[in-house]
Protein backbone atom coordinates (compact mmCIF):
# COMPACT_ATOMS: atom_id res chain seq x y z
CA UNK A 1 0.00 0.00 0.00
CA UNK A 2 0.87 3.31 -0.55
CA UNK A 3 2.74 5.28 2.37
CA UNK A 4 1.91 8.68 2.16
CA UNK A 5 3.99 10.22 4.15
CA UNK A 6 6.82 9.30 1.48
CA UNK A 7 7.80 11.74 -1.10
CA UNK A 8 7.07 11.35 -4.51
CA UNK A 9 9.26 11.35 -7.40
CA UNK A 10 8.33 12.21 -10.99
CA UNK A 11 9.94 12.05 -14.42
CA UNK A 12 8.16 13.88 -17.35
CA UNK A 13 9.81 13.53 -20.67
CA UNK A 14 9.52 16.29 -23.42
CA UNK A 15 9.24 18.14 -19.98
CA UNK A 16 10.51 21.34 -21.09
CA UNK A 17 7.60 23.08 -23.11
CA UNK A 18 4.14 23.34 -24.43
CA UNK A 19 1.84 19.96 -22.87
CA UNK A 20 5.14 18.99 -20.79
CA UNK A 21 5.75 21.82 -19.08
CA UNK A 22 2.32 22.30 -17.67
CA UNK A 23 2.23 18.64 -16.73
CA UNK A 24 5.40 19.13 -14.64
CA UNK A 25 4.05 22.40 -13.31
CA UNK A 26 0.59 20.42 -12.40
CA UNK A 27 2.67 17.02 -10.40
CA UNK A 28 4.89 19.98 -8.30
CA UNK A 29 1.91 21.60 -7.30
CA UNK A 30 0.58 18.31 -5.88
CA UNK A 31 3.93 17.48 -4.17
CA UNK A 32 5.84 16.12 -6.36
CA UNK A 33 9.43 16.49 -6.75
CA UNK A 34 10.08 16.87 -10.42
CA UNK A 35 12.72 15.99 -13.32
CA UNK A 36 12.29 17.73 -16.26
CA UNK A 37 13.98 15.17 -18.92
CA UNK A 38 14.61 17.70 -22.44
CA UNK A 39 16.09 16.87 -25.79
CA UNK A 40 17.99 19.91 -26.53
CA UNK A 41 16.79 23.30 -24.92
CA UNK A 42 17.91 24.61 -22.14
CA UNK A 43 16.62 27.45 -21.31
CA UNK A 44 13.62 26.10 -21.64
CA UNK A 45 14.23 23.55 -19.39
CA UNK A 46 15.63 25.80 -16.61
CA UNK A 47 12.76 28.03 -17.31
CA UNK A 48 10.35 24.73 -16.25
CA UNK A 49 12.41 23.70 -13.54
CA UNK A 50 11.81 27.23 -11.91
CA UNK A 51 8.28 27.38 -12.85
CA UNK A 52 7.99 24.16 -10.92
CA UNK A 53 9.50 25.45 -7.96
CA UNK A 54 7.45 28.74 -7.91
CA UNK A 55 4.37 26.49 -7.31
CA UNK A 56 5.76 24.48 -4.64
CA UNK A 57 8.64 25.77 -3.04
CA UNK A 58 8.92 22.67 -0.94
CA UNK A 59 9.36 20.41 -4.09
CA UNK A 60 13.40 19.96 -5.53
CA UNK A 61 13.10 20.14 -9.17
CA UNK A 62 15.77 19.42 -12.00
CA UNK A 63 16.20 19.09 -15.55
CA UNK A 64 18.20 16.05 -17.41
CA UNK A 65 19.21 16.12 -21.09
CA UNK A 66 18.20 12.96 -22.61
CA UNK A 67 18.01 11.20 -25.99
CA UNK A 68 14.72 9.51 -25.03
CA UNK A 69 15.61 6.78 -27.99
CA UNK A 70 19.15 5.86 -26.97
CA UNK A 71 19.01 3.26 -24.91
CA UNK A 72 22.08 4.33 -22.91
CA UNK A 73 21.26 7.64 -22.36
CA UNK A 74 17.81 6.71 -20.36
CA UNK A 75 19.76 4.68 -18.72
CA UNK A 76 21.94 6.95 -17.52
CA UNK A 77 19.65 9.55 -17.02
CA UNK A 78 17.53 7.45 -14.50
CA UNK A 79 21.00 6.25 -12.43
CA UNK A 80 20.85 10.44 -11.68
CA UNK A 81 17.40 10.59 -10.61
CA UNK A 82 17.83 7.24 -8.36
CA UNK A 83 21.40 9.15 -7.11
CA UNK A 84 19.75 12.46 -6.56
CA UNK A 85 16.33 11.10 -4.99
CA UNK A 86 16.25 7.77 -4.44
CA UNK A 87 13.29 6.60 -6.35
CA UNK A 88 11.24 6.86 -8.91
CA UNK A 89 7.43 6.93 -8.47
CA UNK A 90 5.68 8.57 -11.42
CA UNK A 91 6.79 8.31 -15.28
CA UNK A 92 5.32 10.57 -17.73
CA UNK A 93 6.25 9.58 -21.62
CA UNK A 94 5.28 13.07 -23.48
CA UNK A 95 8.55 13.46 -25.77
CA UNK A 96 7.30 14.06 -29.21
CA UNK A 97 7.65 14.56 -32.38
CA UNK A 98 5.97 14.93 -35.82
CA UNK A 99 7.41 14.68 -39.55
CA UNK A 100 4.23 15.14 -41.58
CA UNK A 101 3.61 13.90 -44.95
CA UNK A 102 1.11 12.15 -47.11
CA UNK A 103 1.98 8.39 -47.38
CA UNK A 104 3.10 8.64 -51.01
CA UNK A 105 5.76 10.91 -50.82
CA UNK A 106 6.78 10.10 -46.95
CA UNK A 107 10.42 8.37 -46.92
CA UNK A 108 11.61 5.57 -44.24
CA UNK A 109 13.43 7.80 -42.66
CA UNK A 110 10.76 10.08 -41.81
CA UNK A 111 8.57 7.52 -40.60
CA UNK A 112 11.47 5.75 -38.79
CA UNK A 113 12.66 9.24 -36.88
CA UNK A 114 8.78 9.61 -35.38
CA UNK A 115 8.55 6.08 -34.64
CA UNK A 116 11.84 6.11 -32.72
CA UNK A 117 11.16 9.16 -30.86
CA UNK A 118 7.76 8.51 -29.70
CA UNK A 119 7.38 4.64 -29.56
CA UNK A 120 10.65 3.12 -29.16
CA UNK A 121 11.55 6.51 -26.95
CA UNK A 122 8.68 5.50 -24.75
CA UNK A 123 9.14 2.03 -24.42
CA UNK A 124 13.21 2.45 -23.51
CA UNK A 125 11.97 4.51 -20.76
CA UNK A 126 8.96 2.12 -19.77
CA UNK A 127 11.37 -0.34 -19.17
CA UNK A 128 14.20 1.56 -18.00
CA UNK A 129 11.93 2.42 -15.12
CA UNK A 130 10.20 -1.18 -14.75
CA UNK A 131 12.64 -2.98 -12.43
CA UNK A 132 12.43 0.25 -9.89
CA UNK A 133 8.82 0.87 -9.32
CA UNK A 134 8.39 -3.18 -8.98
CA UNK A 135 11.24 -3.37 -6.55
CA UNK A 136 9.21 -0.55 -4.52
CA UNK A 137 5.68 -2.08 -5.00
CA UNK A 138 4.29 1.42 -6.50
CA UNK A 139 4.49 3.50 -9.58
CA UNK A 140 2.30 5.03 -12.09
CA UNK A 141 2.94 5.10 -15.39
CA UNK A 142 1.12 7.65 -18.19
CA UNK A 143 2.10 7.37 -21.68
CA UNK A 144 0.72 10.33 -24.18
CA UNK A 145 -0.40 9.03 -26.78
CA UNK A 146 -2.74 10.84 -29.05
CA UNK A 147 -6.86 10.97 -31.11
CA UNK A 148 -4.95 10.40 -33.86
CA UNK A 149 -3.41 7.25 -32.72
CA UNK A 150 -7.03 6.00 -31.92
CA UNK A 151 -8.65 7.13 -34.82
CA UNK A 152 -6.10 8.26 -37.66
CA UNK A 153 -5.52 11.24 -39.37
CA UNK A 154 -4.55 11.54 -43.17
CA UNK A 155 -1.01 13.13 -43.64
CA UNK A 156 0.55 11.73 -40.54
CA UNK A 157 0.38 7.84 -40.76
CA UNK A 158 3.60 8.02 -39.11
CA UNK A 159 2.55 9.93 -36.08
CA UNK A 160 -0.57 7.99 -36.31
CA UNK A 161 1.19 4.37 -36.23
CA UNK A 162 3.43 6.17 -33.28
CA UNK A 163 0.74 7.35 -31.25
CA UNK A 164 -1.36 3.81 -31.57
CA UNK A 165 1.46 1.68 -30.72
CA UNK A 166 1.98 3.66 -27.43
CA UNK A 167 -1.96 2.63 -26.56
CA UNK A 168 -0.79 -1.34 -27.01
CA UNK A 169 2.23 -0.88 -25.13
CA UNK A 170 0.42 0.49 -22.32
CA UNK A 171 -2.66 -1.90 -22.29
CA UNK A 172 0.61 -4.69 -22.32
CA UNK A 173 2.75 -2.55 -19.32
CA UNK A 174 -0.50 -2.66 -17.36
CA UNK A 175 -1.16 -6.54 -17.36
CA UNK A 176 2.56 -7.41 -16.58
CA UNK A 177 3.04 -4.84 -13.70
CA UNK A 178 -0.41 -4.70 -12.00
CA UNK A 179 0.56 -7.45 -9.35
CA UNK A 180 3.37 -5.29 -8.31
CA UNK A 181 0.90 -2.26 -7.49
CA UNK A 182 1.93 0.02 -10.91
CA UNK A 183 -0.41 1.01 -13.18
CA UNK A 184 -0.11 2.13 -16.72
CA UNK A 185 -2.55 4.38 -18.39
CA UNK A 186 -2.29 6.41 -21.55
CA UNK A 187 -3.48 9.70 -22.35
CA UNK A 188 -4.97 10.82 -25.79
CA UNK A 189 -4.94 15.08 -26.48
CA UNK A 190 -7.24 15.88 -29.23
CA UNK A 191 -6.62 19.26 -30.32
CA UNK A 192 -4.18 21.41 -28.13
CA UNK A 193 -2.78 24.81 -28.36
CA UNK A 194 0.64 23.89 -28.36
CA UNK A 195 3.59 24.43 -30.58
CA UNK A 196 3.00 21.49 -32.79
CA UNK A 197 -0.53 23.02 -33.20
CA UNK A 198 0.39 26.83 -34.00
CA UNK A 199 2.04 25.36 -37.25
CA UNK A 200 -1.34 24.61 -38.72
CA UNK A 201 -2.63 27.00 -41.15
CA UNK A 202 -5.49 29.14 -39.98
CA UNK A 203 -7.73 27.19 -42.44
CA UNK A 204 -6.61 23.64 -40.90
CA UNK A 205 -7.28 25.25 -37.45
CA UNK A 206 -10.44 26.32 -38.40
CA UNK A 207 -11.38 23.28 -39.78
CA UNK A 208 -10.13 20.99 -36.69
CA UNK A 209 -12.30 22.99 -34.71
CA UNK A 210 -15.56 23.25 -36.24
CA UNK A 211 -15.04 18.59 -35.20
CA UNK A 212 -14.57 19.75 -31.77
CA UNK A 213 -18.27 19.25 -29.57
CA UNK A 214 -16.99 21.93 -27.21
CA UNK A 215 -15.66 24.60 -29.41
CA UNK A 216 -12.75 25.45 -28.05
CA UNK A 217 -9.03 24.22 -28.51
CA UNK A 218 -7.85 22.72 -25.79
CA UNK A 219 -4.70 24.00 -23.20
CA UNK A 220 -2.05 22.11 -22.01
CA UNK A 221 -3.41 22.27 -18.45
CA UNK A 222 -6.06 19.83 -19.49
CA UNK A 223 -4.02 17.50 -20.39
CA UNK A 224 -1.90 18.05 -17.27
CA UNK A 225 -4.77 17.70 -14.46
CA UNK A 226 -5.54 14.70 -16.55
CA UNK A 227 -2.13 13.14 -16.44
CA UNK A 228 -2.14 14.46 -12.55
CA UNK A 229 -5.28 12.41 -11.40
CA UNK A 230 -3.73 8.98 -13.23
CA UNK A 231 -0.22 9.97 -11.67
CA UNK A 232 -2.22 9.85 -7.87
CA UNK A 233 -4.37 7.81 -5.34
CA UNK A 234 -7.51 9.08 -6.48
CA UNK A 235 -6.72 6.49 -9.78
CA UNK A 236 -4.84 3.70 -7.92
CA UNK A 237 -8.00 1.17 -9.01
CA UNK A 238 -7.25 2.33 -12.73
CA UNK A 239 -4.75 0.82 -15.16
CA UNK A 240 -4.52 -0.16 -18.55
CA UNK A 241 -7.17 2.44 -19.71
CA UNK A 242 -6.93 5.71 -22.58
CA UNK A 243 -8.09 8.80 -21.38
CA UNK A 244 -8.96 10.99 -24.42
CA UNK A 245 -8.70 14.67 -23.45
CA UNK A 246 -10.24 16.00 -26.59
CA UNK A 247 -13.28 17.81 -25.84
CA UNK A 248 -15.47 15.06 -27.57
CA UNK A 249 -13.88 14.98 -30.50
CA UNK A 250 -13.45 11.12 -30.83
CA UNK A 251 -17.13 10.77 -29.77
Amino acid sequence: MNDNNIKRCAVVTGGSRGIGRAICIELAKQGNDICVVYAGNDQAASETVSLCLEANKDITALSIKCDVSDEAAVKSMFETVISEFGRVDILVNNAGVTCDDLLARMSCDEFDKVININLRGTFICCQAVTRIMMKQRYGRIVNISSIVGVHGNAGQVNYSASKAGVIGLTKSIAKELASRNVTANAVAPGFIATDMTDAMTDAAKEATLAQIPLKRVGLPEDVAKAVAFLSGEDSSYITGQVLMVDGGMGC
